[in-house]
């Protein structure tokens, strides 16, 4: 059966796909280009159109997710929009880099041993801070951390001391954050450096940089993350689009999926603990780290069959994950019907 010309069962099967995909981007600010892409080319599309059709659905992800971070109250502009310009500058200066090692012929070589170790480097350091906090070291779901102070226990270490730098002009950030512009400026253009070094939209590098370096709650990290992606994958998939290589028919349900699957993940960010947030983020980008890696080790060793593996491996890695924010999720409403209830019988 067709509709449109195009198979309902393929129409069905991207669906689902998008679901999954904007449950994840909703919840962490990151996963779309981690899953579609790789997925794409795996199904044996060109990679320009793979490339190009990942960001534009990344783009109006970003779009839906961002419009209800807004309506949680979880996107900070005036840090989104330095976050851009200092990103920016950065991403250029990585691009320099990297035609360097091109010339060399070490680039290939060199960009997969970074990211792996990055990946690997970032989710070990996240879910073991995360789990070690114990209760005491995360937000609890119910603290409006978004309308008022946060506690001075909630902020990293790393944090606290780039917040005691007093170097004018100081930007006062959602939370009741006091921290200076050219420490923002700082943090944006090195996550920038290494987005633009290893060619990557860097929701993975971004969210945990803003958490942990500059002392924003995760929550307003994640919608603040979605916030530049609006932008970056704007532009992206607009460049590529005037080169005709956005695929609608990959597109357009993949979309249909993701508009609901962004929604339930960005509400999900209200719902569930901020150190499970932290620990799901961090076992994400640790599977990812394994699922790169094998896939650099199947080109070097020229076994294809590895590139599906890695496929596998991540793919299950964003069930399992998104599986999980759904369980927490329902139980903390579960907990929160609860409470209502016997606070309704008092």
């Amino acid at each position: 059966m067709e509709l449109f010309g195009v198979s309902v069962t393929f129409l069905a099967l991207f669906a689902g796909f998008g679901v999954l995909i904007g449950l994840l981007f909703g919840f962490f600010g990151m996963g779309g280009s981690f899953l579609v892409t790789p997925a794409l080319m795996v199904m044996g599309y060109e990679t320009d159109v793979a490339v190009a059709s990942g960001l534009a659905f990344v783009f109006a992800t970003s779009v839906i997710a961002t419009l209800k971070h807004r309506d949680l109250g979880q996107v900070d502009y005036k840090l989104g929009v330095l976050m851009i310009a200092g990103t920016t500058g950065g991403i250029e200066v990585g691009k320099i880099g990297l035609h360097f090692l091109q010339d060399l012929g070490l680039a290939d070589t060199v960009v997969s041993v970074i990211y792996v170790l990055l990946l690997g480097g970032i989710g070990l350091f996240v879910t073991y801070t995360a789990m070690g906090d114990g209760d005491g070291g995360g937000l609890s779901p119910d603290h409006d951390e978004a309308d008022g102070e946060i506690d001075a226990d909630d902020i990293p270490d790393i944090a606290k001391k780039i917040q005691s730098y007093n170097i004018p002009p100081m930007m006062k950030l959602r939370g009741g954050i006091r921290v200076s512009l050219w420490l923002i400026l700082g943090v944006a253009f090195a996550t920038g450096l290494l987005s633009g070094f290893l060619g990557v939209g860097g929701g993975f590098i971004r969210m945990p940089a803003l958490f942990y370096l500059i002392g924003v709650p995760v929550p307003i990290a994640v919608g603040t993350d979605l916030f530049e992606i609006v932008f970056s994958g704007g532009i992206g998939s607009f460049l590529y689009a005037m080169d005709g290589a956005v695929n609608l028919t990959i597109v357009v349900p993949l979309l249909a999926g993701s508009a609901l699957g962004a929604r339930l993940g960005a509400a999900a960010t209200d719902l569930v603990n901020e150190d499970d947030i932290k620990v799901y983020f961090g076992v994400m980008l640790l599977l990812g780290s394994i699922a790169v890696a094998v896939r650099q080790v199947g080109n070097a060793i020229d076994v294809p069959v590895l590139q599906t593996v890695s496929l596998v491996i991540i793919v299950g890695a964003a069930v399992l994950v998104a599986g999980a924010v759904v369980v927490s999720s329902i139980r903390e409403l579960r907990a929160e019907s609860t409470t209502t209830t016997t606070s309704t019988a008092d």
